[in-house]
Formats: structure tokens, C-alpha cells, sequence
């Protein structure tokens, strides 16, 4: 299998990587999981090593990168301590399998079922929504050739929309109990559900949001710099990923 995986044309630091390895580039979802990783390797030592490329040049379209990642997007994970090798594409399901197989404590996950799934329903409205709706801001704001104002006035609403549900979920406005973190009982536990969120949100600024709109979310926003104030976290978003 691992050699239908890898092909001549395959970096050597991807097909000679041993453990772990991601590929990546520092884009909020690439973030996300280079956040778990560094998370779990303040827990439990995990190691696994990098390989940065450019997507703006095309190179998860080349035939070694569809190998691991047939979507040709960033980031891809392969773990090569299963044999064959087990590619895994998709940041929530990475975060997912990252934390099933190395996060044994529950530290970013939940033992508990219901609180477990819990999670999940908050990692997949991001996944499905809220990332969708604000890359495509991202997109016909800043890249589209041509301005469409529907399609901009669209996703900035329900961008707007999401982050309006997220402060529901954080303010307790309909429980009466206000939450630090998206899942969990009571106030809340820091999980893959607020590690695949926050990459997005804290780029409201660059995505064209003004002050005066996300001052409508004040939860929200405590929630973005209580993450922020994780030293692992501002390692995954840090130099380590930034390309040379």
C-alpha cells in the first residue's frame, strides 16, 4: 500500500517521515490541526514532523499530493506508524482521529458521550457552515475579479448569522448559564469544537467585519482571546508554519 501511496515525485521528507507527519500551510484550516498537534505535544510529548508548501502555486493538485489527499487540499495528515500508512484528509476528521488515537486522558475531547457528541454537533456546524460561509466572504471580498454585491451582502450575513448563533451558545442566553467553551457541561472544557472555530473567527478583522458589528457578539470575542492566551495555541499559528 505505502508504495501506492508514495510515488518518485513525492517530497522525501513526506515519504520517508516516520510517525506522524503533516502537510500543511498556515490558512485557518491548516491551523487547526497544527494547534492539536502542538496542544497534544504539551500533554503527552506527541511528535510528528512538517512539510509546508504553497497552495497558491498549485502543489496539493500534483498527482503525489491526490495520492494522500484525492480533494487536493491542505492540510493532509498521515500517520506512518499504522501500517500501511493511513492518510487522513479533512481538518475536523483529523482532529477527531488525532484525538481518538493520541489524546488517551480526554484532554481535548470528552469521555462522556453526550458531551462528546456535543462537540462533534458544534466541530460539524463549523465545518458545514460557519468555515463556508466565511471563506466565501474571504473570497468575493478580496479575490473574486469581479464584485458581486449579492453574493458579498450573502455570506456577510450568514457569516454574521453563525457567529450570532455561537454567542447563543456562549452567552447562555436561553440556559441561563453563561460558557467559557462551546462543549461540554457547565461552563464548558476546551476541545476540537473550539480548536476548529476559533482559526476562522479570529480573522473577523481581515475578513472585512468592522468593530461595531462583532461588538454584537461580547462572548464571543472573550472567547476568542481566552483561546488566544494558549501558548500552544499561538504556536500553531506561529513562525514554525509561516513559509520561508
Amino acid at each position: 500500500m505505502a508504495d501506492k501511496l508514495y510515488i518518485a515525485e513525492t517530497p522525501k521528507e513526506v515519504k520517508e517521515a516516520k510517525g506522524l507527519h503533516l502537510i500543511t500551510q498556515s490558512t485557518p484550516n491548516g491551523q487547526a490541526t497544527q494547534i492539536i498537534l502542538e496542544e497534544l505535544a504539551d500533554v503527552y510529548g506527541t511528535e510528528w514532523t512538517t512539510t509546508l508548501i504553497n497552495i497558491s502555486t498549485n502543489e496539493q493538485k500534483k498527482e503525489w499530493f491526490l495520492r494522500l489527499n484525492p480533494n487536493g487540499r491542505i492540510p493532509t495528515l498521515v500517520d506512518n506508524a499504522r501500517s500501511p500508512p493511513f492518510p487522513v484528509i479533512e481538518t475536523s476528521a483529523q482532529l477527531l482521529y488525532l484525538i481518538d488515537t493520541y489524546d488517551k486522558q480526554h484532554q481535548f475531547g470528552f469521555a462522556d458521550e453526550l458531551e462528546r457528541n456535543e462537540a462533534i454537533q458544534w466541530l460539524f456546524f463549523w465545518h458545514g457552515g460557519g468555515a463556508p460561509y466565511q471563506g466565501q466572504v474571504n473570497h468575493f471580498t478580496r479575490v473574486a475579479p469581479e464584485k458581486i454585491p449579492y453574493a458579498i451582502t450573502r455570506f456577510r450575513n450568514e457569516t454574521l448569522r453563525v457567529f450570532g448563533v455561537l454567542e447563543i451558545q456562549l452567552s447562555g442566553k436561553f440556559t441561563g448559564e453563561p460558557k467559557e467553551y462551546l462543549a461540554g457541561k457547565g461552563k464548558g472544557k476546551y476541545s476540537v469544537a473550539d480548536i476548529k472555530t476559533w482559526p476562522w473567527i479570529k480573522n473577523w478583522e481581515r475578513s472585512g467585519f468592522t468593530k461595531e458589528e462583532v461588538s454584537e457578539f461580547p462572548h464571543l470575542l472573550k472567547w476568542i482571546d481566552r483561546i488566544a492566551a494558549r501558548p500552544a495555541v499561538q504556536r500553531g499559528i506561529g513562525s514554525k508554519y509561516s513559509q520561508q
